[in-house]
C-alpha cells in the first residue's frame, strides 16, 4: 500500500501587507521578506529589513566584481541588484546576480522575461517560516523552478552554514564548502574563498 504525503506550508492569518514587503511570487504566492511581521507590528521600519547584510553586501560585490572580469562581456550581460525575472503569471523571482546571453536580449523597464545562463544567490531573503520546508523548501522550489524556466546554473551561497549549493539541469545538485572551485560558465570558475583571501577578508 502506498501512502502519500502531502506538504503544505503552514496557514497564517495575515493583516493585509503592502507590496514593497513582497520579495518574490513563487507558484501564484507572493513571499514575503524576512522581518515583515516586525514592520507589520510596528517593531521596524521597512528600511531595515529592504537591505542586505554587510556580510551579504560584500558577498555579491566580490563576486560580481569577480565575473565582471572573467565572463566574455560581448556575449554576456552581468546583472545584480535583486534583478527580477518575469516566468509567467503568478512567478516573479529575484537574483542577486544573473548572466544573460546578450544576443536577442531586450532592456525594458519591466522584469527580465528570459533566463539568465546562471543565476546566482546569496542567502534566504524571504520569511522562511512560512514556506513548506522552511529555507530548504524554498531553494529547492524556487531552484528548481529557474531550471525549469530555462537556467542552466544555479548557485547558491549560504552564509550560516558557509555553503556553496549549485545545481543544473543535467547533473546531481551538489552542496560544497566555500574553497571548492565551482563552475560558473564557460570557463570560469569560482573560489569564494579564494576570492575573500585575496580581499584580505575573514568570515
Amino acid at each position: 500500500m502506498t501512502i502519500s504525503i502531502a506538504h503544505k506550508a503552514p496557514k497564517r492569518k495575515h493583516p493585509k501587507v503592502p507590496s514593497y514587503l513582497i520579495h518574490e511570487t513563487l507558484n501564484g504566492r507572493p513571499l514575503y521578506r524576512r522581518g515583515y511581521r516586525e514592520v507589520l507590528a510596528g517593531q521596524k521600519k521597512p528600511a531595515e529589513i529592504m537591505g542586505s547584510s554587510s556580510l551579504q553586501a560584500i558577498l555579491v560585490s566580490i563576486i560580481h566584481g569577480f565575473l565582471f572580469t572573467q565572463i566574455n562581456r560581448k556575449a554576456y550581460l552581468l546583472a545584480t541588484n535583486e534583478s527580477g525575472v518575469h516566468l509567467e503569471k503568478g512567478n516573479n523571482l529575484s537574483n542577486d546576480i544573473a548572466i544573460f546571453n546578450r544576443a536577442g536580449l531586450a532592456l525594458t523597464e519591466k522584469y527580465f522575461d528570459v533566463p539568465p545562463r546562471v543565476a546566482i544567490e546569496i542567502d534566504v531573503n524571504i520569511e522562511p517560516e512560512e514556506f513548506a520546508g522552511g529555507e530548504t523548501g524554498y531553494v529547492h522550489e524556487k531552484t528548481q523552478r529557474l531550471l525549469d524556466f530555462g537556467v542552466e546554473r544555479v548557485i547558491w551561497v549560504t552564509t550560516q552554514p558557509k555553503k556553496i549549493f549549485v545545481a543544473t539541469q543535467t547533473a546531481p545538485w551538489l552542496t560544497q564548502n566555500w574553497d571548492a572551485d565551482v563552475p560558473v560558465l564557460d570557463d570560469v570558475v569560482l573560489n569564494l574563498a579564494g576570492l575573500l583571501k585575496e580581499e584580505g577578508i575573514e568570515v
